[in-house]
């Protein structure tokens, strides 16, 4: 726990906020009881993630019922852990923001992931965005209640678009990101999928970028299926060609297998922030802080190692945040960065 973390659970009675937590988007765009916290005071205690120098860095936790999973190409999903203790780590070392997404949503309708943000948006305090099986105004209006900062939109948006520019009517543009999740045809077209990865929709992913900007979505979110897992680097045409199409903030997720991917992504890629998910999830398990935490899924490769590395991982140079950030200072990229004490420090 940080200094700012005390002195604000301490005035949390005082000014009577019902939801914990201090978000700076949500302070501006989201319609819901957190709009009682004072936005003077969320920007004097936690910078803006999303100042315009700085590179954001997001861990993404795909969730499978209790559990978060990882897979390659979005499929073939095993069981890591506990989200909620990778959540709070990962708070606690430098995040910026965090996406939960429940990869199994859209195949039921629906998202479940309303009583884990819950849980930690009174934990975390750093902006939260959540995606899966919200198809309606009102499902994203409850994942909002529940704590989340942010939504992102896929099936349904491109199922219905006029989903985009009502939810950005209602709850603010910044509060809408738009999940592309892309595929390269032989051609060398690229073609957005929904359904995390598994339905074809003839959409062409750059056409798409720009619909979604002019209909009101506040960020994008492009994650290479092709790398997805692999370990093998971002795909950096495609976010490069995602990020000259629109004016808005861009994610790139996907594929990072080192902390040079990451460096590449944000020069050549010219994106405005990265999705991380199995560089940092494969560092904690080598440590072997939350395994064993779970008995549903496939659990059992987790205990079979080779030299200290989960086998099947073996291309994926894993690093902590800390390590990551730093990496990315030295070489010139602004970032927050969690100093001593818990203080934050834009480098």
């Amino acid at each position: 726990m940080t200094v700012w973390d005390e002195i604000l659970r301490l005035i949390w009675p005082i000014v009577n906020i019902p939801s914990a937590g201090v978000r700076i988007r949500s302070c501006a765009t989201v319609r819901t009881p957190r709009l009682l916290v004072l936005p003077a005071l969320s920007r004097h205690f936690y910078r803006s993630a999303a100042t315009v120098d700085n590179i954001r860095v997001i861990p993404r936790l795909d969730i499978k019922g209790p559990n978060l999973v990882k897979g390659i190409h979005l499929e073939g999903l095993r069981v890591l852990g506990q989200p909620e203790s990778f959540a709070r780590t990962y708070y606690e070392e430098g995040a910026d923001e965090l996406i939960y997404m429940d990869v199994v949503a859209s195949l039921y309708g629906r998202n479940s992931l309303v009583d884990f943000i819950k849980k930690t948006s009174k934990e975390v305090f750093i902006p939260l965005t959540v995606g899966g099986g919200l198809r309606s105004l009102e499902d994203i209006r409850s994942v909002l209640l529940a704590g989340a900062d942010k939504v992102a939109l896929n099936t349904a948006a491109i199922s219905d678009p006029a989903l985009i520019t009502k939810a950005a009517e209602r709850f603010g543009s910044s509060t809408i990101v738009i999940s592309i999740e892309a595929i390269q045809k032989p051609d060398g077209s690229y073609e957005a999928f929904t359904d995390n990865g598994r339905e074809e929709t003839g959409v062409d992913v750059f056409s798409w970028a720009k619909q979604v900007e002019d209909l009101g979505a506040g960020e994008i979110m492009v994650t290479s299926i092709d790398r997805e897992g692999t370990g093998k680097g971002y795909d950096v045409d495609l976010t490069r060609r995602v990020s000259e199409s629109v004016s808005i903030p861009v994610i790139a997720c996907g594929g990072a297998g080192k902390g040079d991917d990451v460096m590449e992504v944000i020069h050549e890629g010219r994106v405005n922030a990265v999705g991380l998910a199995s560089l940092l999830h494969y560092h904690y398990l080598k440590f072997a802080r939350f395994r064993d935490e779970t008995e549903e899924g496939n659990t059992e490769y987790l205990k079979t190692q080779q030299n200290g590395v989960v086998l099947g991982f073996s291309k994926v140079e894993e690093t902590s945040l800390p390590s990551l950030k730093r990496h990315m200072s030295v070489q010139g990229v602004s970032c927050r960065i969690v100093g001593e004490g818990g203080i934050d420090a834009d480098v």
